[in-house]
């Protein structure tokens, strides 16, 4: 039997002390009948349980009374597996209760997610097409091959690390000042490299450029976070995912078409023009969607947080209404959690998340299919070119494969993963509410999601090492074309698979915790490209690869402890974090003392607009010490902890 606590009626009845079969009977009508008007009262106010305990029938071949009188009861086989699942359903919540998780429309969350999925294709086509010019730019700026591969390896350095200080800053000031300060960076990096004559140039403005581009990766995640609830974020994980795995892909072919025909420094003119086109259209349409600056998108946008076209339909409502209050109603504001002071950006804040246990196993398997998948984009120029004689067109050409099957994944997976998502809820009798969040503190999030990720690995093990002897032998271009699309179709599921858990460890800090991903896969990536060339000089081409898929089989198990070990590590990392900011605000109350303790920790009264925020600490409170509390039955033998419900405002 299950060792988690089973509350029925039977426990009053044993509690109560000797009773007659007849008021039992009695007593378990009473409670169905209950259960019933509550299940039909539940859709006329808005919350959904997560479960209802319900007593199975007593037969009086399962019943016998003890020595003293009381009644008791001998469990059967398929009573001892129904309870299992029922003392499943009690402690798992995944309750969606609370304002409307977002309130822009499915076309609106669309624009939203491509323009985010846009952003985020800007770093990786950065680096990749970049690859055609290696050759031209060492000629003309006079210096060796080794020289100019460290414009490679210094670029994935920064790629790793701005993110760390740009994630922080979105998750405080919002994501618009955060995109335009990225793409302002961007774009007069791009200018310098197109006019710059030196290598000291070219090798700063890299990790310039490097430092603009790099962030919108992390604030993909961040965006999908803001608008989409757990039960849809797999989709839309899928299609922002699209746009950085799409740029490795097709950044060698447009790089190649553009240093063939027109020179290396029309490369990085066309990355200006293009990153010009996306601010241009983010400045206009893009919305704020950080929660903490306009909670689900009904509290209207301040400062440069601002779109024009909010800008415009701000003043148009102000002189068609002059004289009305255009301030926020308290139903909006109560869906904005507390803003967070402007703070200098804190790299240490990713860093700490990769020490958590969880984490760490997730992060660095991650980053070791990150590295695998480097390592065969890096290799495919100096092999191609020795086994096909191929130009650099051609070779650019052959990564085109690569890039349908990530949109191959990004259209298929994000399904995969909101329908198992479903399953589960419908396997633990958790109720899902369209347009809800979820309260996932004790939902089995980790097995909904890495379900489909291991197949996904394992396949990409075995084709690494496929394309390996495949080269080995000098097979026929097709079938390693062929093997490629598989490929990237494989580590692509594996990819958003990860990234979309993390962010459901993070939904309130979803650009710090992408930060964290981007640092440790981009530094592991830096040294597997470094090191694949050395490698197959070393080792052959069929045994590089060979090892690589060993390495990823060996290493798999650090995704089954996260899949077995994981809600219990989550759990207790957020008991501890709750444990500490009780402590915090404990402090910050007694240090504050008498009547200060009615301030807003500044010394002056709250101001207007702060009670929403002091309501949502108390139901945080309040809804920590339920989580907290053991089971409990009422007087009717009811458990009165099965439920809970979090608002945003408390978190979730």
């Amino acid at each position: 039997m299950s060792s988690e606590p089973f509350h029925s009626d039977q426990d009053g009845i044993q509690k109560d002390g000797p009773v007659s079969l007849e008021s039992h009977r009695e007593k378990e009508a009473a409670t169905k009948a209950d259960h019933l008007s509550a299940a039909e009262e539940a859709p006329e106010s808005g919350s959904s349980e997560s479960s209802v305990n319900q007593t199975p029938t007593l037969t009086r071949d399962e019943e016998r009374h003890s020595e003293n009188g009381s009644l008791e009861r001998t469990p059967t086989e398929p009573d001892v597996a129904a309870q299992r699942l029922q003392a499943q359903r009690t402690t798992t919540t995944a309750s969606a209760a609370g304002p409307v998780h977002s309130v822009f429309t499915k076309n609106q969350k669309r624009f939203i997610v491509f323009m985010a999925s846009w952003a985020g294709f800007f770093s990786p086509v950065s680096g990749q097409i970049y690859f055609p010019a290696l050759n031209p730019l060492a000629r003309d700026l006079k210096v060796s091959d080794s020289l100019i591969n460290l414009t490679l390896t210094s670029y994935m350095i920064f790629q790793g690390l701005a993110p760390t200080f740009v994630g922080d800053f979105a998750d405080a000031a919002g994501r618009r000042p955060a995109y335009a300060v990225c793409f302002i960076v961007y774009i007069l990096a791009n200018i310098g490299l197109a006019l710059q004559n030196s290598y000291a140039a070219l090798f700063v403005l890299r990790c310039v450029q490097s430092t603009g581009s790099s962030a919108t990766i992390a604030m993909c995640s961040a965006v999908v976070s803001d608008v989409a609830t757990a039960a849809e974020r797999g989709k839309y994980m899928g299609f922002t995912l699209a746009g950085s795995l799409l740029g490795p892909a097709i950044g060698p072919v447009i790089g190649g078409i553009l240093a063939d025909f027109l020179g290396w420094r029309a490369i990085f003119w066309f990355l200006t023009i293009m990153g010009a086109a996306f601010l241009l259209v983010f400045a206009i349409f893009f919305p704020e969607t950080a929660r903490n600056q306009v909670g689900n998108g009904s509290i209207p946008p301040k400062g440069w947080s601002m779109s024009l076209m909010n800008y415009l339909a701000v003043r148009k409502a102000r002189r068609l209404q002059p004289n009305d209050d255009l301030s926020t109603d308290n139903d909006a504001a109560a869906t904005l959690p507390k803003r967070q002071e402007f703070r200098f950006p804190n790299p240490l804040r990713s860093m700490v998340l990769i020490l958590d246990k969880e984490n760490f196993l997730l992060l660095f398997y991650n980053a070791f299919l990150f590295a695998a998948f480097y390592d065969v984009t890096a290799a495919i120029p100096s092999q191609f070119k020795e086994i096909y004689n191929f130009s650099v067109l051609q070779i650019g050409l052959c990564y085109i494969p690569m890039g349908v099957g990530s949109m191959c994944a990004a259209l298929t997976n994000g399904q995969l993963l909101d329908r198992n998502f479903a399953r589960w809820c419908k396997k633990l009798g958790v109720k899902i509410k369209k347009g809800r969040n979820q309260d996932l503190s004790n939902f089995p999030i980790e097995k909904a999601r890495l379900q489909i990720a291991f197949p996904a690995v394992y396949s990409t093990a075995i084709l690494v090492c496929l394309f390996g002897w495949i080269m080995h032998v000098n097979g026929p271009l097709a079938a390693i074309l062929v093997v490629l699309f598989f490929m990237s179709l494989s580590m692509s599921v594996s990819f958003n698979v990860t990234s979309t858990l993390l962010i459901d460890f993070y939904p309130t800090s979803p650009a710090t915790a992408t930060a964290a991903n981007n640092v440790v896969r981009c530094v592991l990536g830096a040294g597997a490209t470094a090191a694949v060339v050395p490698m197959i000089n070393a080792m052959g081409r069929g045994w590089t690869f060979t090892f690589l898929a060993l390495f990823l089989i060996a290493t798999s198990p650090m995704l089954w402890c996260v899949y077995f070990r994981g809600l219990q590590w989550r759990r207790a990392r957020m008991d501890r974090e709750e444990r500490a900011k009780k402590s915090k605000e404990e402090a910050a109350r007694k240090g504050g003392g008498g009547e200060d303790a009615t301030m807003d920790g500044s010394g002056q009264p709250p101001v207007e607009g702060t009670v929403p925020e002091m309501v949502g600490v108390v139901e945080k409170e309040k809804e920590t010490e339920v989580r907290n509390a053991p089971d409990r039955n009422d007087d009717e033998g009811h458990n009165t902890t099965l439920s809970r419900t979090f608002s945003y405002a408390s978190g979730y």
